[in-house]
């Protein structure tokens, strides 16, 4: 057993903490956002782990996932293989999220110091200072969210050289975190930054699939519509609860397995994930439970039959939209989940319909509400 030491999701605190904790010299880390409760996790963990993530998951059920180094480090070395050889990486992701501690992962089996950007809220030109007081003579990287690169991409057809240049001294700039819509891949083909669309979860030590094809080492499979993915990458299990891991990983004769809960399709080369297998979006890289959302919209007066589906966005990938009879003003919708369930749950467009399509059961017809909220 190790020691599992809390530390700031700060630079300065949490990069020498995870450097120490993959070449075990220190404790195993809980990287924690400021002003977070931490959760109700031991003290001690068992030797391989190196650094546990704390998440809701995509059930708001809080989660501790145990990541060992050798899953942290065969997934740094397998994606420095697939981007062409080691390099800079800039640091433009929390480090309390499993891409966050990637890319400091990365840097330090790189043997190099990851750059973070200022701090505050993201900005095209915060990535672009840090990316541009990067070594030229090394190959450059970076990890966004669909959200942060809808925002380089504007930068960049507005004018701003800086970050034109930036983008275009990246090697790479990996995606993930939530759907990457097609009109925002298009943007940034045209723009020139060289996106690489990756999908994975803390379970799997970040992303091991990049554009739909599985890191070295790592094995997909798609069973009853399910993705479930395999090989050194995956997490040792969730912290304390041995039902939930035994749930999520699979351990057959020679190989072990995690289920996503995402639906996909798997032709032997490439890997389509085509949604959640529940009802959950990731937008700005949080995942957002709609059922959550659509009991907190219910709970409004007036909008007792609201329903609330997925719709594209196309800076923040995915959002909650609310479909109603009742005409409402969406910035108080927004206020209320807001305060509930916080900023990313909050319904980003409303709907309103003469009446709610319902299936022969009664049941409203999420499909047909979906497609409703698209054509509008």
């Amino acid at each position: 057993m190790r020691e599992l030491a809390v530390v700031p999701d700060a630079p300065e605190t949490l990069v020498p903490a995870i450097r120490a904790a993959l070449d075990g010299t220190g404790a195993a880390v809980l990287p924690l956002a400021a002003g977070a409760v931490p959760p109700e996790v031991p003290d001690r963990v068992p030797l391989p782990v190196a650094v546990v993530v704390a998440t809701s998951g995509t059930s708001g059920t809080p989660k501790a996932v145990a990541v060992s180094s050798g899953a942290l480090l065969a997934s740094a070395a397998a994606t420095e293989s697939a981007l062409g050889g080691p390099g800079e990486w800039v640091l433009a992701l929390p480090g309390h999220y499993i891409a966050g501690v990637q890319v400091i992962v990365r840097a330090v089996a790189a043997g190099t110091e990851p750059v973070p950007i200022a701090p505050g809220p993201f900005t095209a030109r915060a990535l672009a200072d840090a990316v541009l007081a990067l070594p030229p003579e090394r190959r450059r990287y970076t990890a966004l969210v669909p959200t942060q690169l809808h925002r380089v991409v504007e930068a960049v057809e507005a004018g701003d050289a800086d970050v034109r240049a930036a983008v275009h001294a990246l090697d790479a700039v990996l995606i993930g975190g939530g759907r990457l819509p097609a009109e925002l891949a298009d943007r940034a083909a045209r723009t020139g930054i060289a996106v690489r669309r990756t999908y994975g979860a803390s379970e799997t030590a970040g992303g091991c699939v990049y554009d739909g094809a599985p890191l070295a080492g790592v094995e997909v499979r798609v069973v009853d519509g399910e993705v479930q993915l395999s090989g050194p990458t995956l997490a040792e299990g969730y912290l304390g609860d041995a039902d939930r891991t035994a749930a999520a990983f699979l351990q057959e004769p020679g190989r072990r397995w995690y289920r996503t809960g995402d639906a996909g399709e798997w032709d032997g080369e490439r890997l389509t994930v085509t949604g959640r297998l529940d009802d959950v979006v990731i937008t700005g890289g949080e995942k957002v439970s709609l059922g959550l959302v659509e009991r907190a919209v219910q709970g409004i007066p007036g909008l007792g039959q609201a329903i609330v589906v997925r719709g594209a966005d196309p800076e923040w990938g995915e959002v909650p939209v609310v479909v109603t009879t009742a005409p409402v003003d969406l910035a108080a919708v927004r206020e209320v989940v807001g305060a509930g369930l916080g900023r990313a749950a909050a319904p980003r467009r409303l709907v309103v319909v003469p009446e709610i399509p319902l299936l022969p059961s009664g049941k409203p017809d999420r499909r047909a509400l979906q497609a409703l909220a698209a054509r509008r």
